[in-house]
C-alpha cells in the first residue's frame, strides 16, 4: 500500500515537472514570438493615443479600457482560431497574408509621409483627434479605434504564429494565447501611462517639493514632444516592418533575390550591430517604395480619374 502511495506520488511529481517544462517552454516561445512582432507594437502603441485626445481626463483610461477590452476580444475570439485554422490546413497562406498585411504597413507609413511632406492638400483633418461629444462620440472613436487595432492585432499575431508553427496544435494555441494577453497589457497599459503622464505632471507640480515641482513641469511641458516623437517612430516602425515583412515573406515564396541581395550587404557590413542597421534601413526602402506606389494608386489615380 505504501509502495504505492509512493509510486503514485512519484508519478505526480513527473507529471508535475513536464507541465512546469511545457508552461517554461510555451513561455518562452511566447516571449520569442512576441519579439519578431516588435515592431507592430511600436506601431500599434503610437497610433492608440490619439484616440484619446480632447476626451476629458476622467474618461481616459475608461476609453483606453475599452478599447484594450476589444483589442484583446479581436485577437482572442477572432484572430486566434482563423490563424490556428489556417496554420493547421492551409499554412501556405501564411506568407501571402502576411505579405498583404505588410503592404498595408507600407501603405499606412508612405501615407503619413505624404500627408506630411506631399505637395497640395494635406489630410489632417482625417487623423482621428477626439473631441468630448458625450457617449455616442466616445463609442465612436472607441469602435474605430478597434477597427484599427484589427489589422494590426492580425499582423502581430499571424507573426507570432509564423515563429511556432513546428509547434503542436494545443502548444501553438497556448503560446499565441499567451501573446495576445501579454501584448495587449503591454500595448495598453503603455498608453494608458503615456496617456495620464501630463495629469501626473500636474500632480507633481503642485506638491511642495523644489524636485517634485521641476518634474512636474518637465512632464508637462515633454509630453507634447514626446507624442510627436512616438508618432514618427510609429511611421518608422511601419516602414521598416512592413518592408521586411515583404522581403522575408517573398524570399519563402520563391522571389529569392531581393533578399539574397539584402543579407549579402548585410555580410559585407560585417553583421552585428552594422549590419543589421543595413538591412533595417533596406527593409525600410522597401517599406517606402511599395507604400509609395499603393499611395499612388489609392490617391493620385481616383484624383486623375475625377478631374477627366
Amino acid at each position: 500500500m505504501a509502495g504505492g502511495l509512493m509510486a503514485l506520488l512519484d508519478d505526480v511529481a513527473a507529471l508535475a515537472k513536464l507541465a512546469a517544462a511545457s508552461v517554461d517552454d510555451i513561455g518562452a516561445a511566447a516571449g520569442r514570438a512576441s519579439t519578431k512582432a516588435a515592431g507592430v507594437v511600436v506601431d500599434d502603441a503610437a497610433v492608440t493615443p490619439r484616440y484619446v485626445q480632447g476626451f476629458d481626463p476622467s474618461r481616459e483610461l475608461t476609453v483606453i479600457r475599452k478599447i484594450a477590452v476589444g483589442s484583446l476580444r479581436n485577437k482572442i475570439v477572432f484572430i486566434l482560431p482563423a490563424a490556428l485554422l489556417l496554420s493547421q490546413y492551409a499554412e501556405w497562406l501564411l506568407a501571402p497574408i502576411l505579405m498583404l498585411g505588410g503592404t498595408y504597413l507600407a501603405f499606412e507609413g508612405a501615407e503619413k509621409l505624404w500627408e506630411k511632406f506631399g505637395p497640395g492638400e494635406h489630410h489632417a483633418a482625417a487623423e482621428p483627434v477626439a473631441a468630448d461629444g458625450g457617449a455616442d462620440h466616445e463609442k465612436t472613436m472607441v469602435s474605430s479605434a478597434i477597427r484599427t487595432d484589427f489589422i494590426l492585432s492580425a499582423e502581430i499575431m499571424v507573426i507570432a504564429l509564423k515563429e511556432v508553427t513546428d509547434e503542436p496544435f494545443v502548444s501553438r494555441a497556448l503560446i499565441l494565447a499567451v501573446v495576445a494577453v501579454a501584448i495587449t497589457a503591454l500595448v495598453y497599459g503603455a498608453v494608458g501611462l503615456i496617456v495620464k503622464m501630463d495629469d501626473i505632471g500636474l500632480h507633481l507640480a503642485k506638491k511642495s517639493s523644489a524636485v517634485a515641482q521641476k518634474v512636474g513641469r518637465g512632464l508637462v511641458v515633454g509630453m507634447p514632444i514626446f507624442l510627436q516623437v512616438l508618432a514618427s517612430v510609429g511611421i518608422v516602425a511601419m516602414l521598416w516592418v512592413g518592408g521586411h515583412i515583404l522581403l522575408v515573406n517573398a524570399d519563402e515564396l520563391g522571389w529569392h533575390w531581393p533578399y539574397e541581395t539584402v543579407h549579402h550587404w548585410e555580410k559585407d557590413a560585417g553583421g552585428g550591430t552594422v549590419g543589421w542597421i543595413v538591412n533595417t534601413a533596406c527593409s525600410a526602402v522597401i517599406g517606402v517604395v511599395v507604400g509609395a506606389i499603393v499611395v499612388a494608386i489609392m490617391h493620385l489615380v481616383p484624383r486623375r480619374t475625377a478631374k477627366h
